[in-house]
Formats: C-alpha cells, structure tokens, sequence
C-alpha cells in the first residue's frame, strides 16, 4: 500500500512554516535520522535506545522516524545496512587491484585498522548484533551479497602475489580476513577489559603505530612464500 505523504514538522509536532517545508529535504532528514541513531544504538544498544531521543536530536518526531522506518528495529536494521555499507564503499575506492599484491595487502590492512580505530561506533554495533546473535542483520536482503567484495578483494591480492611467486597458495580468502579484523576489532571492542587485566590500554595513541605496524607485519609475514 502507498504511503500518504508526510507534513514536514518540528519536534514538539507543529506543522512547518512553507518557507521552511519548501527548503524540507527528505534524503538529508534520513541521512540524519541515520546518523544520530547510529550514535544512541552503538551507546545504548537496541533495548536502552530510545526513539523519542533520535527525534528530538534530529529536530523531527516519531512519526517521521515511523514513516521512513516503520519501527524501532526497522531503524536499527537500516542503521546495521549503512554501516556495513560504508566500509565496503571505502575498501573499493582504495582501488587495491591496481598495486601490487603485497602494496595492496598493506594498503587493506592499514585501512582496516584505521577504519576500526576511527569508527568506533562501529566497532559497537557489531558486538551489540553478536549479543542478538546476529537476528537483525540476517533479515537484510543485501547483506550477504554486499560482503561478498572484501572477499573477492583479497581473493585477488592472493590469487595475482600467488601467480607471482611471491604470496602462498594456499590461503582462505574467508580466513584471511578473520585474522584482519579480528586484531582491528578486538583492540577496540576489548580495550576496556584488556585494560583492567593488563594495565594497558590498547587504543591509547602511543600504541596506535606500533600496534598498527605489527598486524601490517603478522599479514605479510603469513601470506608471503617462504
């Protein structure tokens, strides 16, 4: 059934000035919307977060909120979606199939640390999923097919420093980049613990580069022909 257009409102429900709806832009509204859900359900997970708060942050209402998402977990699931689209998009445009394998091995390495050192809302919503055990994000359509480039990625460096004579042969694509974001995920997602246990926090930024070197170095070191 078509949905009835939405009147474009402030939080407290009034209709909009016409000046105001003339200048309304629906894709910036949930671009928005997606933005400031991602920061409440990486803080509060899906059963704290709480909607009134996303649309008084966004200047709009739960109404709107329904209308683009239908629910709660509607908008948690478009959330998961756009996350995981994002680093897809940025592992594609670092173009890694024009160096050579071993530059392009480093270049998806580095990035995917610094993706996971930066994004650490990130880093928060996959574990929050992994407590769900992964319900939501298995209810979207794409999800599989849109993972499915970073395997075909590396999958190439593996196939072409292969061909070379200078990478093994016999590497899982699939293994290969549990060992990646395993390293760049847990420093992040266990700092807090690790830091308890240890005395040592590992995204303090004098650690950052050396710890970033090592997990370039443990990479190459793994998929290079003895």
């Amino acid at each position: 059934m078509k949905k009835a257009p939405v009147k474009a409102t402030v939080s407290n429900g009034n209709e909009l000035p016409a000046e105001a709806r003339r200048k309304y832009d629906p894709e910036e509204t949930k671009r928005n919307i997606l933005e400031v859900a991602t920061q409440e359900f990486s803080a509060m997970g899906l059963s704290g977060a709480r909607v009134d708060a996303i649309a008084e942050r966004t200047n709009t209402t739960k109404r709107m909120l329904y209308y683009y998402f239908e629910s709660k977990e509607g908008l948690y699931e478009a959330v998961l979606e756009k996350v995981y689209g994002d680093i897809r998009t940025l592992e594609q445009a670092l173009n890694v199939e024009e160096l050579e394998p071993e530059e392009g091995m480093r270049r998806l390495v580095e990035f995917t640390f610094d993706y996971h050192d930066k994004h650490r809302d990130f880093v928060r919503l996959i574990a929050i999923e992994n407590v769900h055990s992964a319900k939501y994000i298995t209810q979207l359509k794409a999800f599989k097919s849109r993972n499915v480039s970073i395997v075909n990625t590396i999958e190439d460096l593996l196939a072409r420093g292969a061909a070379e004579g200078r990478f093994r042969p016999d590497i899982d694509p699939i293994d290969l980049h549990l060992l990646i974001s395993s390293f760049c995920f847990h420093r992040v997602s266990n700092r807090y613990t690790f830091g308890a246990a240890f005395g040592r926090d590992p995204s303090h930024p004098r650690l950052r580069t050396r710890h970033r070197d090592m997990i370039v170095d443990a990479v190459l070191r793994f998929v290079r022909e003895p």
